[in-house]
């Protein structure tokens, strides 16, 4: 059996179209992974580069640890189930199976024997001297599965191996392809564009869009925290419903204003990690919520509907409406007010009754309206928090600090300023304290909300902190994005840099050659595998083409070798010091000491730690 590694796996066309774009993943032993996703968003070109069926154009593929990208697809020892079996219509079923082993030159009797042992676990002992055309789609699709089953692969792909079956045996092969999962322990990679194959069928799920990775993660977590709204909509049946709404805080309450002009409210704590700026009732949200999470009430609420359509299936009802009075115009236009409700059977509703609805506060879901991304993270990416500047002063969580020089001169002379903080920028220090309101399990993280005001800062914390107590803490002012009148003036200094530069080869003997990265006339060694890997991508015209080597500022060093700098200027954020550097044409950021004051350095760059980004399609090579 075995593991995989999917490392920055893409798939680039000559025409420059990415069908898959920076895959990553860990699938391990036994795994039952799914790729969901549309037609087109690059699920089975991934499958077939995993089988060996497509070339990869850049990244890595380790089956356990063997790096597998050039392996013939014979050598990689995994079996695949096509969508359209692909069984040979004039061989019987055993021979069929038979086939890839007698390629082997195994022996007949072990043949037999594999052969006899499949069939009895997939139960297809009395078709064996059958031909697929005398068989049904199940029948043969349970051939192809043998096919694959007597090979004792280390993994199994499969690529929408039921989507020619009708839904009822759909749905008995579903439950029959996870026993053969759990029975045989190995790892099973399933293809299908079917969120409800998905959901009960894998440990984990990828979901794909476009050939970019949506979110990776198992069913539970996919259907209650999805990432984005593409997500949200994909999972679940029937699909979340979605509405443009304002967001309007009012004290401990949350007033929500929907597009038929009504209103509900929720709890603030419910919505807490969502920015401030979402809150002033101005900025357009994207509420999201599932339909067996709205309730139809008997009482009457803030929130009502007009029914348009009603479903009965047996032990649920599907209810379809409009939120506020229907219009007597009929349209198949979805105008932002369609709604849909999962309740019980036995409901008694009719097409054209006004009903009233409450939700389940604690499952809503809010997404920007701009990039359809969650806004209530786990993790919240960051905290607005507002001070006052006075002087060389900042007074903060109601706490004076000196204000360090880099922020004094990006705030100028503004008195009021604010700060988006994150979480991990957040650390044990003696500037501020807050009180811990309470602490998350995220994860695998501790979570802190602390009371700022009305509002929480929150922090990544150790054991240590308790709730109820206050926290003592610092800022890493070099992480936070800083804001005057609404406007970005400093922004937070990121882990990485980059610098452009040509790629050269140099032969130094016999059959020995050398890799390197010229950045601003130095030579830089570049790793011999990266050296290869470039040329093997790009071909040979990557000797004429300029890279974008990415790398993380720690491997920068300033020394007596390396690249000539001048030092343009030194930004003291009071607990960290950078110098800004100009390397001939390029810029530099690094981390330097306290007592730093120089005006020229040799900065060395470690090629070893490069990273290699194609420019003109952008995606990484190594």
């Amino acid at each position: 059996m075995a593991n995989l590694k999917l490392s920055h796996i893409y798939k680039v066309y000559e025409n420059g179209h990415k069908a898959v774009n920076d895959f990553n993943i860990d699938i391990a032993d036994k795994e039952f992974i799914v790729f969901v996703g549309p037609s087109g968003c690059g699920k089975s070109t991934t499958l077939r580069m995993i089988a060996g069926l497509e070339t990869i154009t850049s990244g890595d593929l380790f089956i356990g640890e063997t790096l597998a990208n050039d392996l013939e697809p014979k050598d990689r020892d995994i079996a695949m189930v096509f969508q359209s079996y692909a069984l040979y219509p004039h061989m019987t079923v055993y021979d069929n199976m038979a086939f890839g082993l007698r390629n082997r030159h195994m022996p007949e009797a072990e043949i037999r024997e594999k052969v006899l042992e499949a069939a009895k676990m997939l139960d297809i002992e009395m078709y064996l001297d059958r031909k697929p055309k005398a068989m049904s789609g199940g029948q043969r699709q349970r051939v192809a599965l043998g096919r694959a089953l007597v090979r004792d692969p280390k993994v199994f792909l499969l690529d929408e191996p039921l989507s020619n079956l009708d839904a009822k045996l759909r749905a008995q092969m579903r439950t029959e392809i996870t026993k053969l999962h759990k029975k045989l322990g190995t790892t099973f990679i399933y293809v299908t564009h079917d969120q409800v194959e998905a959901m009960t069928m894998g440990t984990r799920i990828v979901v794909m869009k476009l050939g970019y990775v949506q979110q990776i993660d198992t069913p539970m977590n996919l259907y209650n925290k999805p990432y984005n709204k593409f997500v949200a909509g994909f999972i679940g049946t029937p699909q979340m419903n979605f509405f443009n709404v304002k967001l309007l805080r009012k004290g401990a309450k949350v007033e929500i204003s929907y597009p038929d002009g009504s209103k509900s409210e929720v709890d603030y704590e419910v919505v807490s990690k969502i920015h401030n700026s979402y809150l002033n009732g101005e900025k357009e949200v994207i509420l999201g919520i599932r339909p067996e999470h709205i309730d139809i009430s008997e009482k009457k609420t803030n929130l009502m509907a007009t029914v348009t359509a009603v479903e009965h299936l047996g032990n649920e009802c599907i209810v379809y409406g409009v939120l506020g009075k229907a219009s007597d115009e009929f349209t198949m236009k979805d105008e932002g007010k369609n709604i849909i409700i999962k309740t019980l059977e036995g409901t008694k509703v009719e097409v054209g009754d006004e009903i009233y609805l409450s939700i389940h506060e604690d499952k809503l879901h809010l997404f920007d309206k701009e990039s359809e991304v969650t806004l209530l993270h786990a993790i919240p990416p960051y905290t607005l928090v507002e001070g006052e500047v006075k002087g060389d002063d900042l007074s903060l969580f109601g706490s004076k600090v000196k204000l360090p020089a880099a922020m004094k001169e990006a705030i100028g002379s503004a008195s009021k300023v604010e700060f988006e903080v994150p979480p991990s920028a957040v650390v044990p220090g003696k500037d501020y304290s807050l009180k811990v309101k309470k602490i998350e399990d995220v994860d695998g993280q501790k979570l802190a909300y602390l009371v700022n005001g009305d509002r929480y800062l929150f922090a990544l914390v150790d054991n240590k902190v308790k709730e109820g107590e206050n926290y003592s803490f610092s800022l890493r002012n070099d992480k936070v994005v800083v804001l005057v009148d609404g406007k970005v003036v400093l922004e937070p200094i990121g882990e990485q840099e980059f610098v452009v530069g040509n790629f050269l080869k140099k032969d130094v003997g016999r059959n020995k050659v050398e890799f390197y990265y010229e950045v601003e006339g130095d030579q830089i060694p570049a790793p011999l595998e990266n050296g290869y890997k470039i040329n093997a991508v790009e071909g040979n015209n990557c000797y004429k083409k300029a890279y974008r080597y990415v790398f993380d500022r720690k491997s920068i060093t300033l020394g007596e070798q390396g690249l000539a700098a001048h030092v343009e200027k030194v930004l003291d954020y009071g607990n960290q010091k950078y110098a800004s550097l100009k390397l001939g044409e390029q810029n530099l950021l690094v981390e330097v000491p306290n007592d730093f004051a120089k005006e020229e350095v040799k900065v060395w760059l470690n090629g070893e730690a490069f990273e290699v980004w194609q420019q003109e399609i952008d995606f990484r090579i190594c």
